[in-house]
């Protein structure tokens, strides 16, 4: 049986360019080469897509891009595949399936699931839409509204609304939830411009902060508990949840810094909380990824109330973290899946999903 191409895309314009490609690292490590052909695609920063052919191990050195080929995804249906443009010389690669290691923007939130459905390509995690209203931290609140999972108070505001009268947006803030309130951009991965307000002043600055990531800023009461996370893996109403994680964040809340440049942030897994906890946190997960037609993998993410004991949603990230530190493959490597089983489960999926 002949192997199937498959284009590892990684990189991105992207606030999380940087953990993408070490994310892409440990998947490409973990394709397996005696099944797959395996053609990494590298986007820079500022957009523009690059063929890399070096080993595996050089890939986070950076020295290659001004060397690497160009070569763009063809959004015709005819090719089916990778144009390889050196020159004036074009080479069309047939690719079977597209493995997304785009974090963040122009990656997690439905832009490229688009370009893949316009090329007709198979493509590993959520369509186009489940993307788009999961990475929209606004949108998201409103389908698990319906479910009736608890969240924190919570309102929006709109980049315009704070410009024309900031003072306006803080009261209704204020009438909505206590202090601390977390003010993050709707559509900003990984903890990106996100602040803890204690105060008017602090919720004012937040707000510029987040107006420089996004124009739909989400406002939430603080949650004091536990930060746990549940990854899922599946399509339809085959999804099975891995157990619980906690993470130990070395900060005041999990930032970015706190997230990937601070050894003191911890992860335990299992958790250390009760069983009854543990499976409502992992039938909540299970329920919140189907609800927003999720595909392939997700983690989803809840705190435990320290004084209520209550699961509260927080997000769910649909191309989650790859790298050595991620949650989403311990979660699963705990669950008894090698992290080479793991890839080769979501490419199943991927590939399974377009057939249906």
């Amino acid at each position: 049986m002949s192997k199937k191409v498959i284009a590892v895309i990684f990189g991105g314009v992207s606030s999380e360019h940087d953990v993408s490609r070490v994310s892409a690292e440990t998947v490409i490590n973990n394709l397996n080469p005696e099944k797959y052909t395996i053609l990494p695609v590298y986007i820079t920063k500022e957009g523009a897509w690059k063929l890399y052919e070096g080993p595996v191990e050089a890939l986070n050195s950076g020295h290659w891009e001004k060397f690497a080929p160009t070569c763009i995804l063809s959004p015709d249906r005819e090719h089916k595949g990778l144009i390889r443009i050196v020159g004036d010389k074009l080479k069309v690669i047939p690719v079977d399936l597209v493995y997304l290691v785009l974090h963040g923007a122009n990656g997690e939130d439905g832009t490229i699931q688009g370009l893949l459905e316009l090329a007709g390509l198979p493509y590993i995690g959520c369509g186009v839409l489940s993307s788009a209203v999961s990475m929209n931290k606004a949108f998201t609140k409103i389908v698990v509204e319906k479910l009736g999972v608890a969240q924190a108070p919570y309102t929006v505001a709109y980049k315009q609304q704070i410009e024309d009268d900031v003072n306006s947006v803080a009261d209704r803030v204020e009438a909505a939830c206590s202090y601390p309130v977390f003010v993050k951009p709707a559509c900003a991965g990984s903890s990106v411009g996100i602040t803890k307000a204690h105060n008017r002043a602090e919720l004012v600055d937040g707000l510029w902060i987040a107006c420089e990531h996004d124009r739909t800023i989400v406002i939430e009461q603080g949650i004091v508990g536990r930060e746990l996370e549940c990854a899922v893996l599946g399509n339809g109403s085959k999804v099975e949840a891995s157990t619980v994680g906690e993470i130990l964040a070395a900060e005041e809340f999990y930032s970015y810094d706190a997230k990937y440049n601070n050894s003191d942030s911890k992860t335990v897994l299992p958790a250390d909380i009760p069983a009854d906890k543990c499976e409502e946190i992992r039938s909540a997960a299970v329920a919140i990824f189907k609800a927003l037609d999720g595909m392939g993998l997700s983690r989803v993410d809840f705190f435990l109330e320290n004084d209520t004991n209550r699961v509260i949603f927080n997000e769910i990230n649909t191309l989650p973290g790859f790298t050595p530190i991620s949650m989403y493959p311990m979660l699963f490597n705990h669950a008894g899946y090698s992290t080479e089983e793991l890839v080769d489960k979501i490419v199943e999926l991927g590939l399974s999903r377009y057939d249906n």
